[in-house]
């Protein structure tokens, strides 16, 4: 008698203890792994939302690097922060009245810009490498005369330099088609519907000058991501948990029995 009795009563003991451990263990590991994605989720959305503003661009004015219809996200930055090469997000009543245009900046304050050698855009006596321009296609339609951008402003044009309405329309304004730094509203990043992902960087304007760098986007998917992960992982902790502790109280029952 006395050795069935331990028999029957040993396993249970300790399988009931360990099961209670090892569950309390998971519940405390669930419920940080939870908290810590709800805070790196929430964290990655609050973030993008004070750093970035969504557009919808209606022409196709940067086809390719942006078609009509495309949802973009473009970073909220000040004026003085643009280089060459940022596509970017302006305001000047003078060019469109009650909307935001988006071109892409291809001179700064002091630099004498003019079309075309060879086929290609020049700033100040070097030509410019434009990949994202349409295949086949030159840095513009018709030659323009020499600009010098005045200090504290851009001079923009369109990727689709066929039928853009930039800089080259509006040569004859007393501005001679440039616009204010502080007319920058934000800086394109990615298109983001349909999905594109991030603008290449625009490389030929190296040798001018620092090139911008990538805002936080790229760090603020991964937050969301990791958030998601952490938090999808951690509330399917306790169902598992609990399917998994129903496996060995079954087991441990099994055990017994045929230990009887």
């Amino acid at each position: 008698m006395g050795g069935e009795s331990t028999t029957r009563t040993a396993p249970r003991s300790g399988g009931t203890g360990t099961a209670a451990s090892g569950g309390r263990l998971g519940q405390r590991l669930s419920s940080v792994a939870v908290a810590l994605g709800l805070v790196l989720f929430l964290g990655g959305f609050g973030w993008a939302a004070l750093s970035y503003r969504p557009y919808t661009v209606p022409t196709s004015s940067m086809t390719p690097t942006i078609d009509a219809g495309d949802r973009v996200l473009a970073q909220r930055v000040d004026g003085g922060e643009v280089r060459r090469g940022d596509v970017v997000v302006f305001h000047d009543s003078s060019w469109v009245t009650g909307s935001d245009v988006v071109k892409r900046v291809v001179a700064v304050g002091g630099d004498t810009v003019s079309c075309c050698t060879d086929g290609k855009l020049t700033v100040d006596g070097k030509r410019i490498e434009e990949p994202y321009l349409p295949k086949g296609t030159l840095a513009e339609n018709q030659d323009f005369a020499t600009v010098t951008v005045p200090k504290g402003r851009l001079f923009l044009l369109g990727d689709e330099r066929q039928g853009s309405l930039d800089s080259t329309a509006h040569l004859t304004d007393a501005a001679k088609g440039t616009v204010a730094r502080t007319a920058v509203i934000a800086r394109v990043d990615a298109v983001v519907f349909p999905w594109k992902g991030g603008l290449k960087r625009p490389t030929g304007f190296e040798a001018l000058g620092a090139l911008s760098q990538p805002g936080p986007l790229p760090t603020i998917e991964l937050l969301v991501v990791v958030g998601a992960v952490l938090v999808l992982g951690g509330g399917a902790w306790g169902p598992i948990a609990k399917r998994a502790g129903r496996s060995r109280a079954r087991a441990a029952r099994a055990e017994a029995a045929g230990a009887r």
